[in-house]
């Protein structure tokens, strides 16, 4: 499953969550409940995706270096969100 999402996460983060949240247990195991899984969906996938692949890595915790990866992709979903409205802002003009 690992290859497989990873793949996905390449065409599109929101659908290699959906395909992880469907063909595995990975998110349940990550995260306590669904209202996290659900918001990063629509907010900050990169960062649902990392943290869930990091928390199943490791020793079933993000330790160490594994925290260097949930940021990056954290820095990833901020400059998309960012560069989006960058776009939408000079589309106006």
């Amino acid at each position: 499953m690992g290859c497989f999402a990873a793949l996905l996460a390449i065409i599109s983060p929101r659908l290699a969550l959906f395909a992880v949240f469907v063909f595995s247990d990975v998110l349940s195991r990550a995260y306590d409940s669904w209202v996290l899984p659900l918001l990063g969906f629509f907010l900050l996938p990169w960062t649902t995706l990392a943290y869930a692949a990091m928390w199943d890595i490791g020793t079933r915790g993000v330790n160490g270096i594994e925290w260097a990866f949930v940021v990056l992709a954290f820095v990833v979903d901020v400059s998309s969100i960012a560069g989006g409205s960058r776009a939408r802002k000079s589309d106006d003009h």
